[in-house]
């Protein structure tokens, strides 16, 4: 979508005459050779492309959806008390892991040295849901009532083993730290339908334990630091340092900022340095967002349907409800990608009793959110996802009792839910063997997921690029393909 060997012209670089010709040299004659030998938009390669107006902002072709809201359920959710339904892990409880199952792979540190790794059956029943047949656990009844409207794929599958690689990649489509967050992409790439809010805005579950979560997770990495995402916390003050100091009236503020904007021109005349535009743009989006996030984070106008549909908890700000009901309002005003985490999915042990929590705590808003978006005309151009970074292996960590295990890191295999967007309805996609271990039909690679999401959103993955330090940079690296079993 976007080349860059010079600075990016969306910070809104300004070529003066005098620059021009000093600064350029033989560019001139090398951007004449470029469009001689077929180069297109700016100073584009084979590698890499402009979106087909040849403008930023624009997408490459019709999208299917206008944003995302991305639901994370941080820690990794078992898909053996979710969705993936296996009676062979009952009917064998307590037997060991065959290891023509295994099949040599790795495991964690936390269960390579037991002495054996007993099969456990799920203590959730499973039952079929909507027309679509879907196998749904006990566990997610309001799930199961939109069963119709959901394409779940159960055969997702990752390389990382471990939580912070693994949760990198699914964020950043890399392991290592460093590179820009999904959202971080689509706000490069799309830009906001809202200028006075960003494009990209992130929501946690307060008061949560379990694997810690990062800002680089929903970082810019290397792309300008105007598409980072934007924190919004738990109560009066949703953003930081968006409130006048005392003693400083708008007024004020307003004459500060036209000033700084002054001597930051002065300096880009002499320097031509994008990341002063970008400095200047984010001073004057958060002083935009003084107005417009108090709005957004005031529900006082929500009916007492809205929170019968979400549940109690969506009048208490850190909540994931409250969460799941901001995210709407974000939606409708034009938020390009919202991302909720929620905490606390590492079972190791305890399996059973954390599986009612977390379930408890975020089922009924996550299918409010889908109901809601449906109601008001908005699901079809709102992409939901819901899902962790790997799953749950099918035999105990630690002991196995009648009432009780724990399960360890299972990155070969796990499931997620999509909805709205473009996706296809009541669909089950990918299936796993009858131990749940392998996956037996449709392996989706993390690079695939984004590469359908990009997708959906009217990018073509192999076309959002950036340079830096002398190579192009994309979400899915070198890898991805499209799902097109999964669009309607």
């Amino acid at each position: 979508m976007r080349f860059e060997p010079t600075p990016p012209d969306h910070l809104g670089l300004q070529l003066n005459r005098r620059h021009f010709f000093a600064k350029t040299g033989l560019g001139i004659g090398t951007a004449a050779l470029a469009h001689l030998l077929g180069g297109e938009g700016r100073f584009a390669s084979a590698a890499t492309d402009t979106n087909d107006s040849g403008l930023p902002g624009l997408p490459h072709f019709a999208p299917k959806a206008k944003r995302i809201i991305s639901l994370f359920m941080s820690g990794g959710p078992s898909q053996l008390e979710t969705f993936d339904y296996k009676p062979t892990l009952n009917d064998r409880n307590g037997e060991d892991l065959p290891e023509s199952v295994r099949g040599g792979q790795r495991l964690t540190g936390m269960s390579a040295n037991q002495a054996t790794l007993p099969l456990a059956g799920s203590l959730f029943k499973f039952a079929q849901h909507g027309e679509s047949g879907a196998w749904v656990s006990e566990l997610l009844p309001y799930t199961a009532k939109i069963a119709d409207e959901l394409c779940i794929v159960k055969s997702m599958y990752t390389e990382a083993i471990n939580h912070d690689p693994a949760i990198t990649f699914l964020q950043t489509g890399a392991q290592i730290a460093g590179r820009p967050s999904i959202g971080s992409w689509l706000s490069y790439g799309l830009g906001s339908d809202n200028e006075d809010l960003p494009a990209f805005c992130v929501l946690i579950t307060k008061g949560k334990g379990g694997q810690p979560l990062y800002s680089r997770l929903w970082g810019n990495g290397f792309l300008p630091s105007a598409h980072q995402g934007i924190l919004f916390r738990a109560g009066a003050e949703p953003v930081l340092y968006l409130q006048n100091p005392e003693g400083v009236t708008d007024a004020g503020r307003r004459k500060m900022l036209d000033r700084l904007r002054e001597l930051h021109q002065i300096e880009h005349e002499e320097t031509l340095d994008p990341v002063l535009d970008a400095r200047i743009a984010q001073y004057e989006m958060a002083y935009r967002m003084q107005a417009s996030v108090p709005e957004v984070a005031d529900v006082s106008d929500e009916p007492e349907s809205t929170f019968e549909l979400y549940g109690e908890d969506a009048r208490t700000p850190g909540t994931f409800a409250s969460n799941c009901l901001l995210a709407r309002r974000l939606a409708e005003r034009g938020v390009r990608c919202i991302q909720l985490f929620h905490q606390d999915w590492d079972h190791h042990g305890g399996l059973p009793g954390g599986m009612r929590r977390e379930c408890g705590q975020t089922d009924q808003a996550s299918a409010a959110l889908v109901i809601d978006l449906k109601r008001r005309g908005l699901l079809d151009e709102t992409l939901v996802v819901w899902g962790g970074e790997f799953g749950r292996t099918n035999y105990s960590q630690g002991k196995l009792t009648a009432t009780d295990y724990g399960r360890d890191h299972h990155p070969r295999c796990f499931s997620i839910w999509m909805a709205g967007g473009g996706i296809k309805p009541g669909l089950s996609y990918g299936s796993t063997d009858e131990f749940g271990y392998n996956i037996a039909e449709n392996p989706v690679h993390v690079h695939d997921l984004h590469a359908t999401i990009l997708h959906l959103l009217g990018i073509d993955h192999e076309r959002l690029t950036f340079k830096y330090q002398g190579r192009y940079f994309r979400l899915t690296d070198v890898h991805g393909r499209v799902l097109q079993d999964l669009i309607a």
